[in-house]
């Protein structure tokens, strides 16, 4: 013999499926990296107490000023990430929701991960030595460059590392520093012929940059739209898209005269 349930009982009953569901994509991990503002490091200066950039080869300048790279700190590849972390974040200012992937390109495990970033790193390195000695016509037979910067992985710092090492060799050009004595910070890649790249994270590198002193901000022009988002006051964007665009905007702040581009 059946009985009938009543309406309440029958809601509760069916209610109990979706209650388990939500309890448990609450708690589920799900494939997303939470990222906030990160570490810089002044390119022209030291970084725990080894100096950034090293040339040997040709004659170097002191320089003012400082040339910020920037970076992210995310949760770690192996972390779980929650249904109500993802939510937390999404609300968050100082925070991001990223896919993992994004962050942790190519999976693997996490030392495949951090080869993956120092190797990255190292590529950047190189062709940001490069990109610079080809904008100065200096042959790299004669100029060596070393590029030291501990904890960090990743290509995002190219373009600071290439007018770090521009600033050192000839500065403005004409007896001038590139940041003119200011704190400027930035990101992007940069490939051997002067070409800007985009990065991730750009909205939280400038809360990163604004965060230790900076007043301008040089962003791949791609990514203009993020970085206004949630741009700190305090902080200039200046677009670029290659290395002569973001020297000419650098001398042409330091000196007053020209046209400096904006977001």
């Amino acid at each position: 013999m059946l009985s009938r349930l009543t309406r309440p009982q029958a809601l509760a009953v069916c209610g109990l499926p979706v209650v388990a569901l939500i309890a448990t994509a609450a708690f589920a991990p799900l494939p997303f990296s939470l990222a906030q503002p990160g570490l810089t490091a002044d390119v022209l200066g030291e970084n725990k107490g080894t100096p950034v950039i090293t040339i040997s080869g040709a004659p170097t300048r002191q320089t003012r000023g400082e040339l910020r790279m920037v970076t992210i700190e995310a949760t770690p590849p192996e972390a779980r990430v929650t249904l109500g972390d993802v939510l937390d974040g999404w609300f968050a200012t100082d925070r991001a929701v990223m896919p993992h992937d994004s962050v942790y390109p190519g999976g693997g495990s996490v030392q495949d991960i951090e080869r993956h970033n120092t190797e990255e790193m190292e590529r950047s390195q190189d062709d940001a030595t490069a990109a610079a000695l080809g904008y100065l016509h200096l042959s790299p037979k004669d100029v060596k460059v070393d590029l030291t910067l501990a904890d960090v992985g990743g290509p995002s710092a190219g373009l600071l590392f290439t007018l770090g090492i521009i600033d050192k060799l000839d500065g403005d050009g004409s007896g001038g520093d590139l940041t003119g004595g200011r704190t400027i910070a930035g990101t992007g890649t940069i490939d051997p012929d002067g070409k800007v790249g985009a990065v991730g994270g750009v909205a939280l590198k400038t809360q990163a940059a604004r965060r230790d002193g900076a007043t301008v901000f040089l962003v791949p022009k791609a990514e203009c739209g993020e970085a206004k988002a949630e741009l700190p006051k305090g902080l200039r964007l200046i677009p670029v898209t290659t290395l002569k665009s973001a020297v000419d905007a650098l001398v042409a702040l330091e000196k007053g005269k020209g046209e400096v581009p904006s977001c």
